[in-house]
């Protein structure tokens, strides 16, 4: 059972998908890097427009589950919700799923379970593990890794984040069973 969480992207899909954890009771820190963004969550109101996301963070904040700051936090999960925008010649830019997961690697421990929500290219996955054990051998084996990209529509995300199916894979057995089980929760 995971008891806490940091979710690193605090746009139109990290922060539904932060204030929907933090309405079930559990501990979420949300990473962004606009300290406007921050100090506008951390006040129990929204920066973006989406239909019943102002009362999810308004109720996630004031029961003291979400949290918002610029820099990442220790838990047992982290979602990297990132932008994934198209360089110049058309090719997917990972560069800040990069940067997000640079910025947890003093963070991760064993048994930490890692998930890529970012729409992102075939391989990102197997590449950010790479990443990760090349940076920290020393958990090798030891983390849960996967990918369960989001598929939400703006102006209904906080029901279909909810409803819709998730497409989940890990890097193994026990790291796709791990984040089914989060899902699940």
């Amino acid at each position: 059972m995971v008891s806490n969480v940091t979710t690193l992207g605090l746009g139109y899909i990290g922060l539904p998908t932060s204030a929907l954890i933090a309405t079930h009771g559990i501990s979420v820190h949300g990473v962004d890097i606009s300290q406007k963004v921050v100090d506008i969550i951390n006040a129990g109101k929204i920066h973006i427009v989406e239909p019943e996301l102002d009362q999810a963070v308004a109720k996630a904040v004031a029961s003291g589950c979400l949290k918002a700051d610029i820099k990442p936090a220790i838990a047992d999960t982290y979602l990297i919700v990132v932008p994934t925008p198209f360089k110049g010649n058309f090719e997917p830019d990972i560069s800040y799923i990069e940067s997000a997961t640079e910025s947890i690697l003093p963070l991760l421990k064993e048994g930490d379970l890692y998930i890529i929500e970012s729409t992102s290219p075939v391989g990102t996955t197997e590449r950010m593990r790479q990443f990760i054990y090349s940076r920290r051998p020393e958990l090798k084996g030891k983390l849960h890794i996967a990918y369960c990209p989001e598929r939400v529509l703006p102006g209904n995300v906080m029901y279909e984040l909810v409803h819709n199916d998730r497409v989940i894979g890990g890097i193994d057995q026990a790291s796709t069973q791990k984040a089914v089980a989060f899902y699940q929760q």
